[in-house]
């Protein structure tokens, strides 16, 4: 019976996303791997602290509370991967192992910019949000394109052929995360 696994493409709006946009013309520079249509196990690298952006690392996200509540006018797109039991087991198993290791973890910025030199800088313990999701993918047998982990940005997700959009908009209107936020 095949799974699903989802990836959250999302802009913030903060100077940061603001810069890499101007960059990458894309229209979201933020990505998430989510275990469930929810969001609520979901995972990147990003703010520690969500009035920190210094402080980057491996994080657990929350869609009602921690950064996103910072930025409520978030923009965001939802795609639907299928995934087989087992590779979808693989995803689950490489999170755990990212937790539990969760402090040795820090955020990649020297790996932005690798990406916009089409250099890839792939310190062990170290990631960017969209290198984190690829690495996952890829380590699990998941493979959306031919490219290392390193060098894929935010976009490449939109443009996959094996990725299927089911929503986009403000993040704080995807009916799950609506409906949480309804029911308090």
């Amino acid at each position: 019976m095949a799974k699903k696994i989802y990836i959250l493409l999302s802009d913030t709006g903060t100077i940061f996303t603001k810069t890499i946009k101007k960059y990458t013309k894309a229209p979201y520079n933020h990505s998430s791997l989510s275990l469930d249509a929810e969001l609520i196990q979901l995972y990147s690298f990003g703010r520690k602290n969500p009035n920190n952006p210094l402080n980057g690392g491996f994080v657990q996200e929350d869609v009602l509370y921690g950064t996103y509540k910072h930025f409520p006018k978030t923009t965001c797109a939802v795609y639907e991967i299928e995934v087989t039991d087992r590779q979808y087991s693989k995803v689950v198993r490489l999170i755990e192992l990212f937790k539990r290791n969760d402090r040795k973890m820090i955020y990649n910025l020297l790996g932005v910019f690798g990406v916009a030199m089409k250099e890839p800088f792939e310190p062990i313990g170290m990631y960017f949000c969209s290198q984190f999701v690829a690495d996952i993918l890829h380590r699990a047998d998941i493979r959306l394109w031919d490219k290392l982990p390193a060098l894929v940005e935010p976009n490449d997700f939109r443009e996959s052929d094996q990725t299927v959009l089911i929503y986009e908009g403000l993040l704080t209107e995807y009916p799950p995360v609506a409906e949480r936020k309804r029911l308090g």
